[in-house]
């Protein structure tokens, strides 16, 4: 059934009425339950009843009345005034007492308890002057609410201000003249002892003053608290003292006397007159860090850490057995003492961290000093990355440098002073014809064209022609004004001549032609030139004074983004590396671009580690190589490396490396024989295989699944496996990012090409002499290989060219091409290849 608006609003007022009614006779048959019944009063239902009375007031000395039940505003008004002015004292007096108790009770609580007497009286008058609302029961339910609370507060703060009265007369009681709280500086005289502390205004610091009996208890567990009581009871002064008895050095006369102390707590004398003298100077660190009862002289302690400093390893014990051994009284504690108040203890702590011992010295770790230079390289790196300005200069004693490095084992060699002449061959190499023509007179260290003749008579050069003969032309040797270059005087000479040397400068290239290009040696080579084995050792190395900078000779640097890193181990007979196995091989590593086979970097460490890695790829990265994919084997220690220099580059492991590796391990667990016969182990690798030599991401997934789901049973069968299978897990995630991946190259053959041709010229004499002409042949092999092209029958994309034309530099006209190639290097070198742009 529905209504309307318009009836429900009908049936509402129908019965609002009745129910009305029925609300009022139940309130009325509940007030006559309650013994209160209502009456009538001009037609309207009251209560309670009206209530007429006459109230007596004075006005100065005559009394009037007033009818207080009556109806006029003005009787009402009376009445109010009268009950204020009968009335007012009260609240004031109650007011009065609630503020001093809850003032003597240490002012517990709010402040405005004491304006509850006030809302009471307030409450009262509000009743006189309406007397509708005196009629109402809630008006009586506050009056009792508020009468019983104020009530109530008064008792409360009455008992805690006299807790509080009890407390501080009997602290007053105990300590004397002057007390704290509500009866502070209030003077006290009792026959107790007392202590009274103030600042003296005339000679400074604070005086204290005691009277009557003390008694001090200490200990005699621990000498630093009997230390303490000595100084208390020697600060103590007496106006009845003796002053006839010798002073202390600042003036005093203290009541109790070194030699009543030296007798009584059996300390000698000499002892109580240095405490005294750490107390006068503030000598807070000596007097508050000795642990012993013995005092821990500075000579004592300087000898302690100078005999430890001999020997660092030794430990507390051996120590101070050795200084007992040679005669020095000396204390176990006093010992240990010692390594914590001089710091030789942190000293140790460091060097634990930093330090190995061998036998009796201590040697730098190789890995926290070559970590620290990492970092400090990557930091620069970084800083010249941003543009951003140089770092602080910091001041460091080269010195104190220079000789950590020897305790490391690490001699820094001194920079190869270049040869003037070199300048000149880098000049006729790496310049165009036309440019070298045109160039006029120029210092070869500095490149400045200040200069002028030395002398006005010319020396004569004698060379040896085409024909072979000797013959002489006439040089001059000129000075350099420019302040800052180190050479003062340099001598010109004609192209085609070098200094320290008849022969010509073609007769130079065509040794490095033979020796380098066409993979000779160096006997070979100088039986054909006619010049002593040695003389061409001199000849090659020279143009390997330093790497290849294709960045200042180009003005930029190009590479496809994807980058090979791999390492190949050399023999170095003389080198720096401390005694032990092996101590002949080094290591050289190469970066090679994956897609231009261009050699981006190539340098030789003598250990093949982690900070051996991360500093070839900092040297990349600071030649200006940001690669986007870096591919290597599976050692471990390119990871955190790559992570580190390269954030931004993916790391992608080669496939190839993975299937050898794992070849091996099974090898290594089974046999080969095994490898090759056995059904079980054969189904096993050809499983490994598959899911490497998968052609989509999907499937590699899939077969690595079913092959991990497996692990357990092959694990069963042969426990040794875990590690096989360990692995392949931690490796699979930089396997599988190259499979399926237009970017990605899935091996690293690129560097293994380029190793492969640097062992052709490695095995011509198998094995540096030293660590110097190792670094001198790899300038070398850099030049050769980068400018030479690649064969005829090499792939058909990169035939033809060299690892520089395939990166996209016009590096045709330059003459070292043409040496590489095999041309004369007289002959022109005009060529019409085309650079290829980058990939």
């Amino acid at each position: 059934m529905q209504y309307t608006t318009s009836a429900l609003l009908v049936t509402t007022f129908r019965i609002l009425p009745a129910r009305v009614h029925v609300l009022a006779l139940f309130c009325f048959l509940g007030l006559a339950v309650l013994g209160c019944p209502p009456e009538a009063s001009a037609g309207w239902i009251v209560w309670p009843p009206v209530v007429y009375a006459r109230a007596c007031f004075s006005a100065g000395r005559t009394w009037r009345c007033v009818r207080t039940g009556g109806s006029g505003r003005g009787s009402l008004r009376a009445a109010a005034w009268w009950y204020a002015c009968c009335t007012w004292r009260v609240p004031v007096l109650r007011s009065l007492m609630l503020a001093t108790c809850w003032w003597v009770s240490g002012q517990r609580g709010s402040g405005w308890v004491v304006l509850l007497p006030w809302a009471v009286w307030v409450w009262q008058g509000a009743g006189v002057l309406c007397r509708g609302v005196r009629g109402q029961p809630e008006w009586w339910l506050v009056r009792q609410v508020l009468g019983l609370g104020e009530q109530v507060l008064l008792w409360t703060y009455l008992g805690l201000a006299l807790g509080e009265a009890v407390r501080e007369l009997e602290q007053l009681w105990r300590c004397g003249r002057t007390g704290r709280g509500f009866l502070a500086g209030v003077p006290l005289l009792c026959a107790g002892p007392s202590v009274v502390v103030r600042r003296d205004a005339e000679q400074g610091g604070y005086l204290a003053e005691l009277e009557g009996r003390f008694t001090l208890r200490v200990g005699d567990d621990d000498p630093f608290r009997l230390r303490l009581l000595v100084l208390f009871l020697r600060q103590l002064d007496a106006e009845t003292a003796q002053r006839g008895s010798r002073r202390t050095r600042d003036g005093r006369t203290p009541f109790v006397r070194q030699e009543y102390l030296a007798n009584v707590l059996g300390i000698p004398q000499p002892v109580l007159s240095r405490w005294e003298g750490y107390w006068r100077a503030a000598d807070w660190r000596r007097l508050l860090s000795q642990m012993g009862s013995e005092v821990l002289t500075l000579d004592l302690q300087w000898q302690i850490i100078e005999t430890w400093a001999h020997w660092p390893g030794w430990g507390i014990e051996r120590v101070h057995r050795f200084l007992v051994e040679h005669g020095v009284t000396v204390t176990e504690s006093q010992v240990r003492q010692a390594a914590q108040e001089s710091g030789w203890q942190i000293v140790r702590q460091v060097l634990a961290c930093l330090c190995v011992q061998r036998g009796e010295e201590l040697r730098l770790r190789e890995d926290w000093l070559v970590g620290d230079l990492l970092a400090q390289i990557q930091k620069l790196l970084e800083k010249v990355e941003r543009r951003q300005g140089l770092s602080p200069e910091e001041q460091l004693d080269l010195a104190a440098w220079r000789a950590v490095g020897e305790e490391a084992g690490l001699q820094a060699q001194p920079p190869r002073e270049a040869v003037p002449w070199l300048r000149r061959v880098e000049q006729v190499l790496f310049a165009p014809d036309a440019e070298v023509a045109a160039e006029g007179v120029c210092c070869p260290d500095c490149g400045s064209s200040h200069v002028g003749r030395k002398g006005r008579k010319a020396r004569l050069k004698k060379f040896v022609d085409e024909q072979g003969q000797v013959q002489e032309v006439p040089v001059y040797r000129y000075r350099c004004y420019n302040s800052e270059c180190p050479r003062e005087s340099f001598t010109v000479f004609p192209p085609g001549l070098v200094p320290y040397s008849r022969q010509r400068f073609e007769v130079h290239v065509l040794a490095l032609q033979m020796y380098a290009w066409g993979y000779s040696t160096y006997r070979r080579t100088g039986e054909a030139l006619g010049i002593a084995s040695m003389t061409a050792y001199r000849w090659v190395s020279a143009f390997g004074y330093r790497l290849l900078p294709v960045a200042a000779l180009f003005g930029l640097v190009k590479s496809s983004g994807v980058c090979g890193v791999d390492e190949k181990w050399v023999q170095v007979p003389k080198n720096n590396k401390p005694a032990g196995d092996h101590r002949k091989w080094m290591y050289v590593y190469m970066a090679a671009d994956a897609y231009t086979y261009d050699l981006l970097h190539i340098a030789i460490y003598p250990h093949n580690n982690s900070e051996s890695a991360r500093a070839f790829l900092l040297a990349l990265r600071a030649k200006g190589y940001h690669p986007r994919v870096v591919v290597t084997d599976l050692r471990r220690d390119y990871g955190p490396a790559i992570a580190q220099v390269f954030p931004q580059a993916q790391h992608h492991e080669c496939l190839f490396h993975a299937a050898q590796h794992w070849h091996a391990q099974l090898a290594k667990i089974y046999g080969w024989d095994a490898l090759r016969q056995d059904p079980s182990v054969i189904a096993l690798r050809r499983a490994f295989d598959e899911t490497l030599q998968a052609r989509t991401k999907r499937t590699a997934q899939r077969r690595y699944e079913q092959l991990m789901a497996q692990r357990d049973s092959w694990i069963k069968q042969q426990p040794e496996l875990a590690s096989v299978f360990a692995s392949l897990e931690a490796h699979w995630p930089k396997l599988l990012n190259g499979i399926e991946s237009d970017l990605i190259p899935t091996t690293n053959n690129t560097v293994e090409l380029v190793i492969r041709r640097f062992d052709q010229h490695y095995q011509n004499f198998c094995g540096f002499d030293s660590l110097a002409s190792a670094e001198q042949f790899l300038a070398v092999f850099e030049r050769i290989y980068r400018f030479t092209p690649f064969s005829e029958d090499a792939q058909p994309r990169i035939r033809g060219r060299s690892p520089l034309q395939l990166a996209g530099y016009a590096v045709e006209k330059l003459p070292m091409s043409a040496a590489c190639n095999g041309w004369a290097i007289t002959l022109p070198t005009q060529l019409s290849l085309q650079g290829v742009p980058n990939v």
